[in-house]
């Protein structure tokens, strides 16, 4: 087998494959043929057994926004004038309040910034657009500047937030969903990458909608944008084993010709999920690293405005 067997990826780093065992042995890779209860389960599991604690002086309160669920990071020394909205990945299915929240609290004391992470409504209970609605219902509770920060389908959210709102100062999205063409390279490349495959993808997305998914909606599809320069400047991260990786180079594109700021970063060996390897990867360790860079940089731009 080589490096080009799109079911073999024996070749990524020895520290990415371990954190795949660790992965899969808390959340199984066919975990979408389970119940939605058992999927949850498991994705609890596994996010808390890539959990470390807290930084020390950093504190977390529980608060209701608007109706939303929520938690507030508040690090040791914030900056004022600029708020964090941090909207987690997970399939809109699976995740919450605790399945990032050392995520979170990591990012918010190294780009410190008060954020605010937001447990909306998951599907298939609450079919889109209540994912959005509760996003935004938290956007519009918080008053002054905002800096949204998302992975995976947060990253989609927060995209659409930042679409339809005039208050959003700039967004770190690592790698999202943001279009609607599977036709794009990565999705065949990395069909079956560990992480996420093309099949999950079409799982959620078949339960993200009542009666399907709509023709266009910039609530649910941010490049169904008809203009890209309402879009804040923008840092995209995509990991290279992923089949969503392709949606963030055209998202990147899209914006640059619409003369929006915007850097894209696509991370080499790594996979869908990094993030949670931080803390046993050297490549997600760096990357968690230039994502907290830069996002500190748009608060600290944002404040000093």
């Amino acid at each position: 087998m080589t490096k080009h067997d799109p079911k073999d990826y024996s070749w990524l780093p020895a520290d990415v494959l371990a954190f795949i065992a660790k992965t899969d042995a808390a959340y199984p890779p066919d975990a979408v043929n389970f119940t939605i209860a058992e999927q949850r389960a498991f994705y609890d599991k596994m996010c808390a057994a890539f959990a470390p604690p807290h930084p020390e002086g950093l504190r977390a309160q529980d608060l209701s926004l608007n109706g939303v669920p929520c938690r507030r990071y508040t690090p040791t020394a914030p900056r004022e004038g600029v708020t964090v909205l941090y909207f987690h990945g997970g399939g809109f299915v699976v995740g919450g309040l605790h399945s990032h929240d050392s995520i979170c609290a990591e990012l918010a004391e190294g780009a410190q910034a008060t954020l605010i992470s937001v447990d909306y409504r998951l599907v298939p209970e609450h079919k889109h657009p209540a994912a959005y609605d509760d996003c935004i219902a938290v956007a519009e509770a918080v008053a002054g500047p905002k800096i949204l920060v998302g992975d995976s389908a947060g990253a989609n959210l927060a995209a659409s937030v930042a679409a339809t709102r005039d208050d959003i100062v700039g967004q770190v999205l690592i790698y999202g969903g943001f279009g609607r063409d599977l036709s794009l390279p990565s999705f065949t490349r990395h069909a079956f990458a560990p992480g996420l495959t093309l099949a999950d993808i079409e799982f959620y997305a078949d339960l993200r909608y009542a009666k399907g998914r709509p023709e266009h909606d910039v609530t649910s599809v941010p490049m169904d944008a008809e203009d890209f320069s309402v879009y804040p400047p923008t840092a995209l991260f995509s990991a290279e084993c992923d089949p969503l990786a392709s949606e963030s180079v055209e998202f990147a594109a899209r914006l640059a010709e619409a003369g929006v700021p915007v850097t894209f970063t696509e991370e080499p060996g790594l996979i869908h999920g990094y993030l949670r390897a931080r803390t046993m990867a050297d490549g997600a360790r760096r990357s968690f690293e230039n994502i907290t860079t830069a996002l500190r940089d748009m608060v600290t731009k944002a404040s000093d405005q």
